[in-house]
């Protein structure tokens, strides 16, 4: 089962490391948290990307003060690509 990506740079990895053969990535992991309480919000999203002999990491994490007494649609964006990471709603903040 092959993995189609869309890389966000020209050359492939190829571009990353000096090898002899093509580089394909093995497996890929990607874990996310939110969570919303009366203290604020904390988002955090952590992937790994494996190649053959090779890997590579990213960790994100933000905190974010919020206080809801209505119904609300959030959503956290990244800010360079502007991909949306994570979305969603709480319809009664009251009765959480």
């Amino acid at each position: 089962m092959g993995l189609s990506l869309t890389l966000p740079f020209i050359g492939g990895l190829t571009e990353m490391v000096d090898v002899d053969e093509p580089l394909a990535f093995s497996q890929v992991f990607h874990k996310s948290f939110i969570e919303v309480n009366e203290e604020g919000t904390e988002a955090a999203a952590v992937t790994a990307m494996m190649l053959e002999g090779a890997g590579c990491s990213m960790n994100v994490e933000k905190e974010i003060d919020f206080v809801a007494d209505h119904p609300f649609l959030f959503l956290v964006k990244d800010e360079t690509a502007g991909a949306v990471l994570f979305m969603g709603t709480l319809l009664n903040p009251l009765a959480v």
